[in-house]
């Protein structure tokens, strides 16, 4: 778990270095995400704390585990796929003005899904509870991380159609945001 945990953090800051140092910064590794990410690591660790003490049988389930572990795997490697396929385009900030170098970028995994990123995050978020054994946080971090994408993805493609208008509607149309009931902004014709 720690070891994932490190990567992630790590590689942010590394793939935010090889593909736009310009907005390369210590929050590049998005340690101090926010508030409420630190307190859901914190009540994750609390969580695993007490259930090994009080249950640790529960802590040894194996083949949960692995799930768990391959999910991280997964959502990693599809989050840092995701930004490299972006380059430039991509940004840990929702850019609210477009660059003269912004492009719209549908090719490798944003043919799978508009947000493979966001994606990737989900399930490596709930796969490191998964890993875990922790069954209060996998519960409340679907819960969090749905309610957070669906609101991010609604406010970002406001600006993705302000920027790039019926390219990205037509897009839209054809390629799923990639998270489960989450259809992004809803667009009257």
């Amino acid at each position: 778990y720690m070891c994932s945990l490190s990567l992630f953090h790590y590689s942010e800051y590394l793939v935010t270095a090889i593909n736009n140092p310009r907005s390369l910064s210590l929050d590049s590794f998005l340690l101090n995400h926010s508030f409420e990410y630190n307190l859901a690591a914190l009540s994750s660790w609390v969580e695993f704390t007490l259930e090994k003490f009080a249950c640790p049988e529960m802590k040894q389930i194996t083949w949960l585990s692995t799930v768990g572990l391959l999910m991280v795997v997964f959502g990693d490697c599809l989050r840092k796929a995701a930004m490299l396929t972006a380059g430039s385009n991509f940004n840990h900030i929702v850019q609210n003005e477009k660059s003269d170098t912004h492009t719209l970028v549908t090719s490798g995994v944003y043919g799978w899904f508009r947000h493979p990123s966001y994606v990737g995050w989900f399930y490596w978020s709930i796969g490191t509870q998964v890993l875990l054994c922790n069954p209060v946080c996998v519960v409340g971090y679907t819960l969090a991380s749905w309610r957070f994408f669906r609101e991010r993805i609604e406010e970002e493609e406001i600006t993705l159609i302000h920027f790039f208008g019926e390219e990205y509607l037509e897009y839209k149309r054809k390629v799923p945001s990639g998270l489960p009931f989450i259809s992004g902004v809803k667009v009257e014709l």
